[in-house]
């Protein structure tokens, strides 16, 4: 399979030339990455053009790089845009897959929509649009999708809190929904102990060969 998909990357890069800006095979995943300007053009030759017929769209999917490289042994500063898109794409003449990737700078972040190529775009922009503030140009109808209409933020951005912006609930009186900052006490977790208590007296423990009789 890595092989064949070798070769698929191959044809990519000889089809799109410079239109195109990185195309890898890892862990035997094809993965494009393209320009803004020339994801339309990418995408409308993927689905169309023989050896691809990318014709259905699989997922979109949001990606914030703003903590990508960092964890406890390193502290690596991504320079690249914060945001991203990623399109998942899906032959089902061809039973191939290929991941188009698009990185995003600015706030908000803007690309177009790929709605008109691939009608399955609609909910999956939205849901984009919600919970990362991405928005998608000549979407037909981009509104929160996931949260009330009335959320502040986008959850799935790396600097939201977790305790949210603000508190939502039934006010009787009013007799509507009404907003309230936030109640909720930050809280730390501390890690439990697991230690050997008389639960497991007299029991063989793992690894303990059984006496002979």
């Amino acid at each position: 399979m890595s092989e064949y998909y070798d070769d698929l990357a191959d044809e990519v890069r000889e089809h799109f030339e410079d239109r195109i800006e990185d195309c890898q095979v890892n862990y035997g995943e094809l993965t494009i990455t393209v320009a803004k300007a020339q994801l339309l053009n990418v995408c409308r030759e993927l689905r169309d053009v023989a050896p691809f017929k990318f014709d259905e769209l699989i997922d979109v999917a949001g990606v914030d790089y703003l903590h990508y490289g960092k964890d406890d042994q390193n502290d690596i500063s991504w320079s690249g845009p914060r945001f991203g898109v990623s399109y998942h794409l899906l032959s089902v003449s061809n039973n191939h897959r290929v991941r188009v990737k698009v990185l995003l700078d600015g706030e908000p972040p803007i690309v177009d929509s790929v709605i008109d190529i691939w009608n399955s775009a609609n909910w999956f922009e939205r849901e984009a649009f919600d919970l990362f503030g991405i928005i998608f140009t000549g979407h037909p109808d981009l509104r929160r999708i996931l949260t009330d209409y009335g959320f502040i933020g986008h959850p799935f951005r790396k600097d939201f809190p977790l305790s949210g912006q603000v508190e939502m609930r039934y006010d009787p009186l009013k007799q509507r929904v009404v907003y309230e900052p936030v109640s909720i006490e930050t809280r730390i977790n501390q890690p439990r102990i697991i230690r050997d208590d008389f639960r497991y007296e007299g029991r063989e423990q793992p690894g303990e060969e059984q006496a002979d009789a």
